[in-house]
């Protein structure tokens, strides 16, 4: 409650003027604060075959689908936004990264196969400014040589590579402690 003191009101009153006790607003603006609090955003974009997750090479890439690890991923993280888009087209891809890339907080970007070919998913995230944490579920540097190479990571603000589909929950971590 705002408090004016007694001797100051007869000319609050006959001046008009409202003179508001520091400490009053300061209260008003943290209520105001609180109640409208900024939620950050994070994106998870995942590429080609990563809707087949559960089902596809399970000895790699596990039994559990990316549907309910990502609802695990949005309780553990309730007081985020946290919102998802897969896609086996580059340039959906590349739509999805430009059309977020500006105006979310976070992107966790899973290319697949296309991290070691694209060099249109490598430009545009170039092009934006919210920072991209690359993964990739397997040990991308334990398989064939030429997933050795990617096209995303000199843009990225890190890669996480080998840890199963724990990998995303370190990229969250990774962008909330940036």
């Amino acid at each position: 409650m705002c408090c004016i003191s007694s001797n100051l009101k007869p000319f609050l009153y006959a001046s008009g003027v409202i003179l508001v006790n520091a400490m009053c607003l300061f209260n008003w603006f943290i209520s105001i604060f609180t109640q409208t609090s900024i939620q950050m955003k994070i994106i998870i974009i995942n590429g080609p075959n990563l809707n087949l997750l559960g089902k596809r090479e399970p000895e790699v890439y596990g039994t559990i689908t990316f549907a309910d690890y990502f609802q695990e991923l949005q309780h553990k993280y309730s007081s985020i936004e946290l919102d998802y888009y897969q896609s086996n087209i580059e340039g959906e891809l590349i739509d999805k990264t430009q059309e977020v890339g500006f105006t979310y907080d976070g992107i966790i970007l899973n290319a697949a196969a296309y991290t070691h070919t694209s060099v249109g998913i490598g430009d545009a995230v170039k092009a934006i400014t919210t920072p991209v944490v690359e993964v990739h579920i397997s040990n991308t540097f334990s398989r064939e040589t030429f997933r050795h190479q990617s096209f995303i990571a000199p843009n990225a603000f890190g890669i996480i590579t080998g840890f199963g589909l724990k990998s995303y929950d370190l990229a969250i971590q990774a962008i909330l402690n940036k």
